[in-house]
């Protein structure tokens, strides 16, 4: 009976679909991160930390997982390429829709009287163990109309409830061996087989991790002009194809696009990052102002663009032994 309400509130409020398991099924994650480490034993230091959503409280008897779509909103040609999408378009975004109808969604649950537990999961196995998409090759879950340009909600409970049980391969079976797009296509072969995926050289988490050294040459020039984020491998991905056609503008973003091109993130302050760049696009922290002007100047130096080469010998001096470096290493394709 609860799950049948909780089903239909989603449904009220906008969700693209909703789906409930067990608690239990989360300890799979364990599983399948173990496989990434032996596969990829060299970036094993990116997936220590995921183990922890594999680690639930014993009160988490349920998790509640929703989608949600932002195939809706329009993509600035001046973000395209730079920004991934799902950052453009975060749920977490305090001022939108998205973010508002999750609220009323975990206040609802709590007229039940269930108790939402503030624990993350592991959002892409939850999606796929409660039926609502199935596994690309490169390594997203994918909904039947709108790709994989969708987000996933997931809210741990206390009580038991009515399940679902994913129906046949949690696999996306459009996925050919003789398509592998996404695999051709990385940029820096961290997809180099199906549904396998090494975080340590995806560009998602190389242009997002302040933790880590800055790459190597060879892979800042796979790298290109990706400054927050990558979709490369979803962008190439048949199943993908005329997903993002929305018009519907998200809020605000507008009023960020001045910032984040690269010219305005190699020459932004302090005071600019901390208050209006940072508490919209948080990976990178408090202290990750380099880490944005490292990719910023990797972006104009992978370009080519004759323009920006007085800016890039500009910083082969700069107090940043980082930033210092990758101007340097510009400088020296230029």
């Amino acid at each position: 009976m609860l799950t049948s309400k909780i089903k239909a509130k989603a449904m009220q409020l906008g969700f693209l679909a909703c789906g409930v398991i067990p608690a239990a099924e989360v300890c799979e994650y364990t599983r399948h991160l173990d496989a990434r480490v032996s596969t990829f034993p060299e970036s094993e230091e990116y997936y220590q930390h995921l183990y922890a959503l594999a680690q639930l409280p014993d009160t988490a008897k349920s998790v509640v997982v929703c989608t949600q779509r932002y195939t809706r909103y329009k993509v600035p040609d001046s973000l395209s390429g730079r920004i991934g999408v799902s950052y453009m378009f975060d749920a977490r975004v305090t001022y939108s829709h998205d973010y508002r109808i999750r609220a009323e969604f975990e206040t609802f649950m709590k007229t039940l009287g269930l108790n939402v537990l503030k624990v993350p999961v592991p959002a892409r196995l939850v999606a796929a163990k409660a039926g609502l998409g199935k596994y690309g090759r490169n390594t997203f879950i994918y909904d039947p109309e709108h790709g994989s340009y969708i987000w996933i909600e997931a809210l741990v409970v206390d009580k038991e409830l009515e399940y679902d049980v994913a129906e046949g391969s949690i696999f996306l079976p459009a996925c050919s061996d003789e398509c592998e797009r996404c695999i051709k296509a990385c940029p820096t072969k961290a997809l180099s087989a199906s549904f396998s995926m090494d975080r340590g050289r995806c560009v998602n988490q190389l242009t997002c991790n302040v933790n880590k050294d800055i790459p190597d040459e060879n892979t800042r020039t796979q790298m290109g002009s990706w400054l927050y984020g990558c979709d490369v491998c979803q962008n190439v991905c048949p199943a993908n194809k005329d997903k993002l056609t929305g018009s519907e503008e998200f809020p605000l973003l507008e009023e960020f696009e001045e910032f984040l091109t690269p010219q305005r993130v190699l020459e932004m302050d302090n005071d600019t990052y901390t208050n209006v760049v940072n508490p919209r696009f948080w990976y990178n922290g408090e202290d990750g102002l380099w880490l944005w002007k490292c990719n910023a100047l990797r972006a104009m130096i992978n370009s080519g663009d004759k323009k920006y080469h007085d800016l890039i010998r500009k910083y082969c001096d700069h107090d940043d032994a980082r930033i210092r470096e990758t101007a340097r290493w510009g400088c020296g394709k230029l």
